[in-house]
């Protein structure tokens, strides 16, 4: 773990969705509201961000009270809480996007695009459809053919259960498209690939130009290696309890797992106590 050195008040908490501040099966547990609920009342404020789409985050609004912009697809699209209200949006360009099309078949990885209001699939039945349904709270389109979208793609995401083939995937990802999008495992089955400004330490530095802050007053909390961006901009970050060695030592500290409270006693423990 990198060592932390408190500066400067923290005034923001920014955090991962899948993995950390939902359980394995997506619940919000009681006892992470009411860690958010005190943050709050400690006029500290709190927003997500993930590889989600804005609308997928909508279960979340209301629990948590969020007022805060809504960051989907890991800083992809800005949404006000109302999630009709765009703040920004940040697409692939069309060459770029069709450049990871060819990448993904070729890894054999099955693609998925995303719209900032639509998601297409070419199989209803494909591998994690219907969990990702399930998740987001609505269904995806089924479109046998990308390229009447390749525009207005501002997430494509290439799912396969072969740890080996995903990795694999990332990696020739990365050196193909350097500079030109952004390469990350948002779990263990699903490579996000966005324009190169939408990653989630560029969430981080949007929140602070948007309510003044510096980075230093920010901590943020994540599980997957796409979190390490936020970890390497926030003034503190804190890895959960079953992220990967390597995520885990880019953080300032360590929580529980999220099948453990983790995030509630991440909040209790670092920015309450």
């Amino acid at each position: 773990m990198k060592p932390y050195a408190a500066r400067k008040k923290i005034r923001l908490v920014l955090a991962d969705v899948d993995g950390t501040l939902v359980t394995k099966d997506k619940i919000l547990t009681e006892r992470a509201q009411k860690a958010v609920r005190a943050l709050h009342e400690r006029d500290i404020l709190f927003a997500i961000t993930s590889g989600r789409p804005p609308l997928g985050m909508k279960m979340l609004i209301e629990p948590l009270e969020l007022k805060t912009p809504i960051a989907g697809f890991n800083g992809g699209v800005f949404v006000q809480p109302d999630l009709k209200t765009v703040i920004s949006s940040l697409p692939l360009a069309r060459e770029v996007a069709a450049e990871t099309l060819k990448l993904l078949e070729k890894s054999g990885l099955v693609a998925w695009l995303y719209t900032d209001k639509e998601w297409f699939v070419p199989d209803p039945k494909g591998p994690h459809v219907d969990r990702e349904s399930w998740t987001v709270k609505f269904p995806p389109k089924v479109l046998a053919d990308f390229r009447g979208h390749l525009d207005q793609a501002v997430k494509i995401v290439g799912v396969s259960d072969d740890k080996e083939k995903m990795d694999r995937a990332q990696k020739e990802a990365q050196e193909a498209l350097k500079g030109h999008a952004s390469a990350q495992e948002s779990q263990p089955y699903y490579l996000d690939v966005t324009n190169p400004k939408a990653n989630k330490g560029s969430v981080a530095e949007y929140l602070a130009g948007y309510f003044k802050l510096d980075l230093e007053e920010i901590a943020v909390l994540g599980d997957m290696p796409n979190d390490v961006p936020m970890f390497e901009k926030a003034g503190m970050s804190i890895a959960m309890g079953q992220a990967a060695p390597e995520v885990q030592e880019k953080a300032n500290f360590v929580t529980a797992s999220y099948e453990d409270e983790g995030f509630a006693k991440a909040l209790e423990k670092y920015l309450l106590s």
